[in-house]
């Protein structure tokens, strides 16, 4: 039926001629083609779908699903059953969080924007868990966290033919890393950078409390005896079990954790510190 735009109105007989001259086959025709649209739009859209998750696109997807709820892969980097690490995206290139004293998976809100922003950018975010992790830093030491980190180091290089490293270490995480890279480990080299959050001194803090002074006193004379393994008295440490040697690690002056206190001196700060100039690092 052909239909024309006029300034006055068609007469009923003219309405009619025209809708008795249209053939049955051209309204099917008509009908066909409007169902037909819609049936072929929806076929479209689902193989337009079906191509872009084939083919991999991300465009649909999220690394984060929800408030903290992390979609990723879980997996063992090491021999112990705390050795397990968490990965959100899968990309050639890591960006491994190091938590403090008592964190774990999830420790800081930020994890969730900074695994959106990493995603965007083609690179995956881990959570390692190690033995210092939760309640087990007090009975851990820098030494044995260097020796996981590398170990998780090697897994990504090994099993995930990781194309790049960077560390990320949050509070007393950026002793971790600072420790791990003074190793010079063979895995070591592949850490492009190294990002220290919230650097702090763990001396300055126990400094405030007011059984520190004497529980010092009493982990040097256990670690002069040989009882540096040992654990110290619960008042020690309300958190967690704390051996005498990782107290005096903490709490002492020079202690082995001690690298960030505002009363050390320029050349205590260099040897400590020192090494991390060959390695990109931005403290924050």
């Amino acid at each position: 039926m052909n239909l024309s735009l006029s300034s006055s109105p068609p007469s009923a007989a003219s309405v009619a001629a025209s809708s008795s001259s249209s053939s049955p086959s051209s309204s099917s025709s008509s009908a066909t083609s409007w169902f037909s649209s819609i049936v072929r739009g929806r076929a479209d859209r689902s193989d337009s779908l079906k191509k872009a998750s084939n083919s991999g696109s991300r465009d649909f997807f999220s690394p984060i699903i929800a408030k903290d709820q992390f979609p990723g892969v879980l997996f063992k980097y090491g021999p112990k059953p705390i050795q397990v690490a968490f990965k959100t995206g899968d990309h050639k290139q890591q960006l491994v969080f190091i938590g403090g004293l008592t964190d774990g998976f999830l420790a800081t809100e930020y994890l969730g924007p900074l695994a959106i922003a990493l995603d965007r950018e083609k690179w995956s975010l881990v959570q390692l868990l190690m033995s210092s992790s939760y309640s087990g830093y007090g009975t851990s030491t820098l030494q044995q966290d260097a020796k996981e980190i590398d170990q998780l180091v090697s897994y990504l290089i090994n099993k995930e033919n990781s194309e790049g490293v960077v560390l990320l270490g949050h509070s007393t995480g950026c002793q971790d890393i600072v420790h791990y890279m003074r190793t010079n480990a063979a895995c070591s080299r592949a850490v492009r950078a190294a990002i220290l959050q919230a650097p702090v001194s763990d001396r300055e803090y126990r400094a405030t409390l007011s059984e520190t002074a004497s529980m010092i006193d009493l982990a040097s004379t256990m670690i002069a005896e040989g009882r540096g393994s040992d654990l110290m008295p619960r008042e020690a440490d309300s958190s967690a079990p704390i051996t005498a040697y990782r107290y005096h690690s903490l709490c002492a002056y020079m202690g082995d954790d001690d690298m960030f206190s505002s009363d050390l001196t320029d050349d205590q700060l260099k040897t400590r510190l020192g090494h991390m100039c060959n390695t990109p690092c931005q403290p924050i």
